[in-house]
């Protein structure tokens, strides 16, 4: 993940280049609202996702607030397959962990695209709380003995469910989110933009960068192997809007 965000911000730099040479018009703009998906090192396929509107300030700098969603996964999350039973789970996950991220930030425009066409280059900084939501992962266990099944869908638990075998699956996320312990923690993100639009009214555009949030206690997500209260990653966001 880390080596592909590297090629990615390369090869945005390589793009960028040549447009900060370019002769660019003044285009300043009252609000534009954002908004697309995120992949980051602590996520799956997908991250999440976030919305976003800014305002102009000035014809270098503007501000923005914005609301991101995002699943953190352990490192150490081993997905297994139960052959009998059909069906996928995450060994030893006793909680799912997503994050609700408020933040206001400010974009900094470095190189400015041409009117029609070109990259716009901006660093982009912003911080706000974290909402942390560690909902129960719900497995079906097999407690069924001689040849019987008994099957029951319950939150993971290491001291319960110490046979691997016995796991028929998860249940969905939905179910435990109705019994999510809510932890109040603070994030930072900093990272460059680059805008791709031939338009002054559309954008589109991917964000990379770096975030750090941090709780006042560990977050449980696999509780037999090492967890934390500092969450730091790499994130590459991909980004569609409209600006007036």
């Amino acid at each position: 993940m880390v080596r592909y965000l590297a090629l990615v911000l390369a090869v945005a730099l390589g793009l960028a280049l040549p447009a900060a040479a370019q002769t660019n018009e003044d285009e300043s703009f009252e609000n534009e609202l954002s908004y697309g998906i995120n992949f980051n090192s602590n996520g799956g396929l997908i991250g999440g996702a976030f919305i976003r509107s800014a305002y102009y300030m000035n014809e270098r700098m503007y501000q923005f607030g914005g609301l991101e969603v995002v699943e953190v996964k352990h490192p150490k999350e081993n997905r297994l397959y139960n052959l009998g039973a059909g069906d996928f789970f995450v060994a030893g996950k006793q909680n799912y962990l997503f994050v609700v991220r408020p933040h206001y930030g400010r974009e900094l425009v470095l190189f400015r695209k041409a009117a029609e066409s070109g990259v716009q280059v901006n660093a982009v900084g912003a911080i706000g709380p974290s909402l942390g939501l560690l909902v129960p992962y719900y497995i079906r266990y097999d407690y069924g003995g001689q040849g019987g099944t008994d099957i029951r869908t319950e939150q993971y638990d290491p001291d319960k469910h110490r046979n691997l075998d016995r796991i028929q699956g998860s249940a969905s996320f939905l179910q435990g989110l109705g019994e999510a312990n809510v932890n109040l923690g603070v994030h930072f993100k900093a990272g460059l933009s680059f805008e791709y639009g031939r338009y002054q009214e559309s954008i589109t555009g991917i964000e990379v960068g770096f975030a750090v949030e941090a709780y006042p206690k560990k977050l449980v997500i696999i509780p037999q192997a090492q967890s934390s209260q500092v969450f730091s990653s790499v994130y590459l966001n991909l980004y569609y809007g409209s600006r007036k």
